[in-house]
C-alpha cells in the first residue's frame, strides 16, 4: 500500500487511500487487459517481471501485456513457468502495426498458435493515430526512446471505404479462435464498419480501446457499438494522477453509465513514465469508484469479472493473496 511503496524514477507515487482495506479486498482477483510494462521501444517504469510481482502481491488473477511493436506471448509463457507460485495468469496478443506487417493475417495466425488472446487493430501505425498526432491533439502520447522509421499509415478500409480483404481474413481468424478483437486506434467511423462485419462473421469478444481518446467516440457511438455487442475499455491512466490524466471522476461515472457496467472494462494502460505503476493505478481507480458510491459488485465487474470473461477465466477465485 502507499505507506510501503518504493518510489521509482519518473514514477508517480500512489496517493494516500481513504479506504485502503476495501481497495485491497476488491483488487483480489483483478484482471488488467492493457498493461504496458517493458522491455519496450518506449521508456517504461517497470518490466514484465516486476509487474507480475506487483500483481501477485495484490492478488490479481491475470495480466495481459501489450506492446505496440511485438507480440508478448513468449514473455508471458516463460514468466508463468518461472514463477508459478504467483498464481497470476499472464497473456498477450499482437498489435497490427507496421512492425507486424500491418493488418497481416499471418501475424494473427502466429499469435493465435502461440496462445495470443487479443488482436489489436493498428495503433501507432493507424492513419487516424498519425493524423491526430499531427493535429497536436495527442501531445502526451508516449514517444519511443530512439527515433523509429516513420510509420506507413494503415486503415481497415480500402479506397472505396470498404473493409479490406486482409481485414476480413483477420476477423475470420479471430472468430475461429474465439479471442478478442480490439479496435486499436482506428477512427470511430472505421470501428462501426469493423465491428459490424466482425459480428456477422462470428466474433464474440469485441472491444474499443479508450473510446474517448484518439478514436473519437461520442456517447452516441458508444451506445451504438454496445448495441452490437462491443465492450468499452477505458484506460485507468486517463482518470488518475499522472501525466496521462485527461478526465475527472464524474467523466468516468458518465462513461460507465452510457455503456453500462456489464459492457465496460477498466484496464490500466500503464507502465509509461510519469505515471503510477499499473497495480497502483488499479488501487487509485478502485478508490475513485468507491468514492462515486459504486456498488462493490459493480466494481468487481469493472476491474475483474468482465475482463476475465473475455479471457475465458472463471468469474472469481478464492480471495487469497500470495506474496511474490
Amino acid at each position: 500500500m502507499a505507506e510501503t511503496q518504493t518510489t521509482y524514477p519518473d514514477t508517480v507515487p500512489l496517493p494516500p487511500l481513504s479506504r485502503p482495506t476495501e481497495v485491497a479486498e476488491l483488487l483480489v482477483g483483478a484482471v488488467d487487459l492493457h498493461c504496458h510494462s517493458g522491455p519496450a521501444a518506449m521508456p517504461r517504469i517497470l518490466d514484465h517481471h516486476e509487474e507480475l510481482l506487483d500483481a501477485a502481491a495484490a492478488g490479481f488473477r491475470a495480466v495481459l501485456y501489450k506492446d505496440h511493436f511485438y507480440p508478448g506471448m513468449a514473455h508471458a509463457i516463460l514468466l508463468e513457468k518461472l514463477f508459478p507460485q504467483t498464481n497470476v495468469r499472464l497473456f498477450s496478443g499482437v498489435a497490427l502495426n507496421n512492425a507486424s506487417g500491418g493488418i497481416n493475417p499471418h501475424a494473427v495466425d502466429h499469435a493465435i498458435k502461440l496462445g495470443g488472446k487479443i488482436v489489436w487493430m493498428p495503433t501507432l501505425s493507424a492513419a487516424n493515430h498519425i493524423a491526430v498526432q499531427k493535429s497536436g491533439q495527442a501531445k502526451t502520447f508516449p514517444k519511443t526512446a530512439q527515433k523509429m522509421l516513420d510509420p506507413t499509415p494503415l486503415s481497415a478500409l480500402d479506397a472505396n471505404g470498404h473493409l479490406t480483404d486482409d481485414t476480413k481474413k483477420v476477423i475470420d481468424l479471430i472468430a475461429e479462435a474465439d479471442i478478442i478483437l480490439a479496435g486499436g486506434h482506428l477512427h470511430a467511423s472505421e470501428l462501426h464498419l469493423l465491428f459490424d462485419e466482425a459480428a456477422k462473421r462470428g466474433v464474440r469478444k469485441m472491444m474499443v480501446n479508450h473510446p474517448t481518446y484518439i478514436v473519437g467516440c461520442n456517447d452516441s457511438d458508444i451506445r451504438q457499438l454496445v448495441g452490437r455487442g462491443v465492450v468499452m475499455e477505458h484506460s485507468i491512466c486517463m482518470f488518475i494522477d499522472g501525466k496521462s490524466k485527461k478526465y475527472s471522476a464524474d467523466d468516468l461515472a458518465h462513461l460507465i453509465e452510457v455503456a453500462g457496467v456489464d459492457n465496460t472494462i477498466l484496464s490500466s494502460d500503464l507502465g509509461l513514465t510519469g505515471s503510477q505503476r499499473p497495480v497502483d493505478g488499479f488501487r487509485s481507480i478502485t478508490q475513485m469508484l468507491l468514492d462515486l458510491q459504486m456498488p462493490r459488485a459493480a466494481i468487481k465487474k469493472l476491474i475483474s469479472d468482465n475482463a476475465a470473461a473475455f479471457l475465458g477465466l472463471p468469474e472469481s477465485r478464492p480471495a487469497t493473496r500470495t506474496a511474490a
